[in-house]
């Protein structure tokens, strides 16, 4: 019998298309550290799926080895929740902004997050809707100035990160995308966590958003993990206290909550019944079942 053996994965396999975003772009940071973090997980570029919607970080799933569905603007949530269903053996991952994660797209955000399903969310959060050039987002700080928001933003900006663990995600973090090796080291934590992992990272555009700048979150960031912090990560009330710090004085950068449940997929009936229909074979019946199911449609 022939034994099948895997090549070691190297940064080559997850490489693809040239980047297109704009020179300096924070979007860089996210992309080089989610391909280091790809390799040290070992994760099989032909097992992996990349998802997003619309934006400019959006178009993570061109630049990264492995399969990719660029979708529609906010729906990159239930595109890939149905392809973890449908192939629960596949490591999903999914990609996008702000805006579109935390406008449109909302919804599927807070419904894969309270179903954990086992997928890893990032988002790019620029505070800027920067593919159509310059509008408020609902991460953009008050008083913004924008092409949407001449006057300043009146908007109170929403917190990603307490949106997501009180929506039952079992593993939440944010990063900067200048802190190279601690992004590595988060993106993999998220990669290897059983459920819903999300992650805010902190990406600066360059070109239109010259309030929250590299040097401004430089200024701001710390490491909420650090030898010396007291921070529990399985305590959701301090995780949901730090994530209210005000962006106006200290940052808090790292994990801030990771627990353990059983994911959507582990309590899913039909899944649990029949395994992996489609890596595991047809689902065979026999004509009596398959004429009385189909008598129920009718």
């Amino acid at each position: 019998m022939t034994e099948t053996v895997e090549l070691r994965v190297t940064s080559k396999d997850w490489q693809s298309h040239r980047p297109t975003w704009c020179p300096g772009c924070g979007d860089f940071g996210v992309l080089s550290a989610t391909r280091k973090a790809l390799v040290n997980t070992q994760w099989q570029p032909k097992d992996t799926v990349i998802v997003s919607g619309i934006g400019c970080s959006s178009n993570f799933p061109h630049f990264v080895g492995g399969y990719g569905i660029h979708t529609l603007h906010g729906r990159s949530q239930p595109v890939a929740q149905g392809i973890k269903l449908s192939n629960p053996d596949l490591n999903v991952i999914v990609a996008g902004g702000d805006g579109d994660g935390l406008a449109i797209g909302m919804g599927g955000f807070l419904h894969a997050a309270r179903r954990n399903m086992d997928i890893t969310y990032l988002i790019m959060d620029n505070q800027v809707y920067g593919l159509t050039v310059n509008q408020a987002s609902p991460t953009s700080t008050m008083d913004r100035k924008t092409r949407s928001t001449p006057y300043g933003n009146i908007e109170h900006p929403i917190s990603p990160v307490q949106l997501a663990i009180s929506a039952g995600a079992t593993f939440v973090a944010r990063t900067f995308s200048k802190e190279g090796k601690q992004f590595e080291s988060i993106m993999q934590a998220a990669l290897e966590h059983k459920g819903f992992a999300f992650i805010d990272a902190l990406s600066p555009c360059v070109t239109f958003n010259k309030v929250n700048t590299y040097d401004w979150f430089k200024e701001r960031v710390y490491d909420l993990n650090a030898p010396d912090s007291d921070h529990d990560t399985s305590d959701k009330i301090a995780a949901l206290t730090k994530a209210d710090e005000d962006f106006s004085g200290q940052i808090p950068i790292g994990i801030f909550y990771q627990t353990q449940k059983p994911t959507y997929e582990e309590l899913d009936p039909t899944i649990q019944k029949f395994g992996n229909v489609i890596t595991r074979g047809a689902l065979k019946i026999d004509p009596e079942t398959r004429n009385k199911i189909l008598a129920d449609f009718r």
